[in-house]
């Protein structure tokens, strides 16, 4: 099993359009991996992909991807899912005929099928890709697995109701991705001894060197995200052989060199813990 990072930045990506800060402007200049575009995962083996950022033509572009097999959404919000149009120049066949469509099929969640109907168009829009022929939706109950191949998948709420992880299983492997919304979240135990866990990084509320407060403690941020020190009590508890933080925000102002430091940082203190960039692959 291989994970690829297409994109790892948040909710904005780096650099921010027109943005003259100093993180921004080192990745305007010097592209990966100082760029990072928006949120999106790869699972080599089962050829999964997971959410369609803006972005998503350009990173399957520049990707090692050869074949989707599926694609799996994890919540409604527009970053994880506004380049679904993706499908459309992927599998239309308008070269022959008659047509040889290619068909991906689109797995959403329980509360993620739910909320696709009231946000964003993104059901309207995914039944009119249907009726086209080129992807085959496939809602989940909550306690639903899916198997491909040797791996399966399953996808559960966390404490935020709306999103899910996912956890994927082989005969050697378990991995879990949760690509964003950690708030509240207790890792169980039935998660532990994973080889890979693969986390949103959480709002910066404390500089990681410094310690010094970067955001005001009655912003409302801090009552609907989860902090970079929550995201580590979870991954701490979790204890995976390995632990990859991703959802980078361009607002956290942590540069790839910062983040390198940082996590030089968390492995002397015991967590075996790096930052992914754009085009990471991590081979189990």
């Amino acid at each position: 099993m291989k994970i690829e990072f297409l994109g790892t930045g948040g909710a904005i990506a780096i650099p921010r359009p027109l943005c003259q800060c100093s993180v921004c402007t080192q990745a305007r200049s010097l592209g990966l991996p100082y760029s990072r575009s928006g949120p999106a995962t790869f699972v080599h083996g089962p050829d999964v992909l997971i959410d369609t950022p803006e972005d998503i033509y350009r990173e399957l572009n520049r990707s090692r991807v050869t074949h989707i097999g599926a694609c799996f959404y994890s919540h409604w919000h527009p970053d994880h899912v506004m380049g679904r149009r993706v499908f459309e120049s992927l599998n239309i066949d308008s070269r022959h005929w008659p047509e040889r469509h290619k068909v991906t099929d689109i797995y959403l969640p329980q509360q993620v099928a739910a909320d696709f109907r009231h946000y964003l168009g993104s059901w309207d829009h995914l039944t009119f890709m249907q009726k086209l022929g080129i992807v085959r939706i496939i809602e989940l109950k909550d306690g639903d697995t899916v198997e491909i191949g040797e791996t399966v998948i399953r996808p559960f709420r966390l404490a935020e109701d709306y999103v899910y992880a996912f956890e994927f299983t082989t005969p050697r492997h378990r991995v879990l991705i949760a690509p964003d919304e950690l708030l509240g979240w207790d890792p169980p135990a039935e998660l532990a001894r994973l080889d890979l866990a693969v986390l949103p990084m959480g709002i910066v509320e404390f500089d990681v060197f410094s310690h010094e407060r970067r955001v005001h403690q009655d912003h409302p941020i801090l009552k609907t995200e989860a902090t970079f020190n929550d995201t580590l009590t979870m991954a701490r508890k979790l204890h995976a052989r390995r632990t990859v933080f991703t959802h980078i925000e361009e607002g956290d102002c942590l540069s790839h060199d910062d983040l390198g430091l940082l996590a030089n940082n968390l492995q002397d203190g015991g967590l075996n813990a790096t930052f992914a960039y754009d085009t990471l692959i991590i081979e189990l």
